[in-house]
């Protein structure tokens, strides 16, 4: 099978868009995920993203149980449920970061999601996050100021096979 990597965005804010950085700094960004080593790629993630950000002067974002949460159940139902969206009927992005309980519907706050699922090569932390930097709208949502935290959920399998390469749903947020 070709190795393949698929990705989708959504976000509300535009931000910087200059050219990636070098992943130079980040341990286990070339792991193709397995059952064991899970961990190891959401911390690759989160530092690959950090890299990004701190390249252009921006904060850190701090990993969050409960996106982490949101996006772990998300990354789960596309791979069970065979569809790469960041809908489910009318159950949006929103709504499942809302039902984590990561913030309250009214209350002022910044939330974005990107998703991304490859195989064999394409389903490392690196060959992820460059996919994502080199499309305008993840970059967008990966280097926007206002995001603080970020939570990875990372499923093995890809929607339309679950016993191939990696689906990873990556929430972000900020919270007044």
């Amino acid at each position: 099978m070709r190795p393949r990597v698929f990705i989708t965005v959504t976000l509300a804010f535009t931000a910087l868009a200059t050219p990636s950085a070098a992943f130079a700094a980040c341990p286990n960004q070339d792991l193709t995920p397995t059952a064991d080593n899970l961990p190891q790629v959401r911390e690759a993630l989160l530092c690959l993203h950090n890299e990004e950000r701190a390249g252009r002067g921006l904060p850190q974002l701090r990993e969050n149980a409960k996106l982490r949460r949101a996006a772990s159940g998300h990354s789960s139902d596309m791979v069970e449920n065979g569809y790469f969206s960041h809908e489910r009927g009318d159950e949006t992005f929103v709504d499942r970061i809302i039902a984590a309980g990561y913030t309250r519907r009214y209350d002022g706050w910044s939330l974005g999601e990107n998703l991304a699922w490859g195989t064999a090569e394409l389903s490392t932390p690196k060959a992820m996050m460059q996919a994502w930097m080199n499309s305008a709208g993840h970059r967008r949502t990966i280097v926007n100021r206002s995001y603080r935290e970020i939570g990875f959920g990372v499923r093995l399998g890809v929607p339309k096979d679950p016993t191939t390469g990696a689906t990873v749903t990556a929430n972000f947020g900020a919270k007044p």
